[in-house]
């Protein structure tokens, strides 16, 4: 059987049949706003580079050669960087290096542009858009090049709507109209849920035909239980530990991570056992819209917990699942999750998640290992998180229900699935297909 450098897939279980139809041998992928190079945690780096990335290394186990097209956000990068054999990532010059993610709009023409002339573009055979400004972009070259389109939105500024808070903006109308441009044009839209399958036929009257669910995965050779929980658990302070793992925005609710640790004490047996917080996450998207870390600070410290929540830079994955397993539960209380990768990886590291109903992340742990809150009060996250901390036969069976859970969820089944949609929009499309392998 073969397997990638990077551990995670069998590619003979997961490479779907010839006969099914062509596969391309070359395939674009849209990442304008955010790099697969780029840490998740920081800036505009989260669930969505993590996916292209992951994504790109399992299609060019599958033979097929990926370009991912993301924007030049530093002075000195260089044109092109080879993610591994068989993926490149071309930088593409927009519109000054350092800009919030709100004022990318305005250089879209400017990057369509430039990779529509691009030279790996002559062998481009199928766009996949991921977000809606790669959308934007892959409808244009659509048009242009003729070649068919596959988008995956990541967040829809329909359900960012649906979620927000009083008193937060909402997501700009060109915004919501590009969207739905994209998915009149789209010969598939990929959702990572149900709940966003529905919302796309609602709201943005996507055909039933056009949209397919699938979720993203998991490494789990990455994220698995298998570790020394107790050693690093020892290191970051001992006692009980509770997580939150995200970029620091308000939607991601760590101020909530802060209330309810205060609220905790309220509940907790007075058995001179600490109880603590880390926080592991950086500021979003060039500080705009971000949470500032000193304001965590100021909160925990009126609480009275400040000697009990420590702030992390962002790790990488290698470092973050040893932490994920070190930890009694993850929290999420989200006000907006198109999915929940932190989530996904919480769980296949056997860790129980607290998260709110949104996205997919309330469908994920209604199968188990975890649970929901109904509300963003501290005192019913905390009272849901209780269990998890002082009952040792609760965790335990949640964490084994949640590395069940998180073994159904791999990327060798999300690029299958991919590559089963690739193929059928290139069956639809003859003259697109004509001279790939397969035809």
């Amino acid at each position: 059987m073969q397997r990638e450098a990077d551990g995670g897939v069998d590619v003979a279980d997961t490479r779907p049949s010839d006969r099914a139809g062509p596969l391309p041998d070359s395939v674009a992928l849209l990442s304008v706003h955010t790099s697969p190079l780029a840490q998740p945690g920081i800036g505009d780096g989260g669930g969505l580079n993590v996916f292209v990335s992951a994504l790109a290394s399992h299609l060019c186990a599958h033979g097929i050669a990926v370009h991912v097209f993301t924007r030049a956000a530093g002075a000195d990068l260089p044109p092109t960087v080879t993610l591994r054999d068989g993926v490149q990532v071309h930088h593409i010059e927009a519109g000054p290096p350092t800009l919030r993610k709100d004022d990318l709009a305005s250089h879209l023409c400017a990057f369509y542009l430039a990779v529509a002339s691009h030279p790996a573009m002559e062998a481009a055979q199928l766009l996949h858009g991921h977000y809606w400004m790669s959308g934007w972009v892959g409808r244009k070259l659509r048009q242009r090049r003729d070649l068919p389109l596959v988008q995956r939105f990541h967040t829809l500024a329909q359900a960012k709507d649906n979620g927000r808070s009083a008193g937060e903006p909402s997501e700009p109308t060109l915004r919501l109209a590009a969207e739905r441009r994209v998915v009149a044009a789209a010969d598939a839209v990929l959702a990572a849920t149900p709940r966003e399958a529905f919302l796309l036929r609602q709201e943005y009257r996507a055909r039933c035909s056009q949209v397919h669910v699938v979720p993203p995965g998991v490494d789990v050779n990455v994220f698995r239980p298998a570790g020394d929980r107790i050693a690093t658990r020892q290191e970051l302070g001992g006692g009980r530990l509770l997580l939150f793992v995200g970029r620091l925005q308000p939607l991601k609710g760590p101020d909530l991570a802060i209330r309810t640790l205060a609220a905790l004490d309220t509940y907790l047996p007075d058995d001179g056992v600490p109880t603590r917080l880390l926080i592991v996450g950086g500021a979003s998207g060039n500080g705009h819209g971000t949470v500032d870390p000193a304001a965590l600070r100021r909160l925990a410290d009126h609480l009275g917990v400040a000697d009990r929540v420590a702030l992390l830079a962002p790790r990488s994955h290698h470092e973050l699942a040893p932490i994920y397993r070190a930890a009694d539960a993850l929290l999420m209380p989200s006000r907006s999750e198109s999915f929940g990768l932190v989530a996904l990886e919480a769980q296949a590291c056997g860790t129980p998640v607290v998260g709110a109903d949104v996205g997919g992340l309330g469908d994920m742990l209604r199968g188990g290992g975890g649970a929901v809150v109904g509300s963003y009060e501290p005192a019913a996250y905390a009272r849901t998180v209780l269990p998890y901390l002082v009952d040792a036969d609760v965790r335990q069976q949640a964490s084994a229900a949640a590395v069940r859970c998180a073994r159904q969820l791999s990327w060798g089944e999300t690029t299958r699935r991919t590559l089963e949609i690739y193929r059928s929009v290139l069956t639809r499309q003859p003259t697109a297909a004509r001279g790939r392998r397969g035809a």
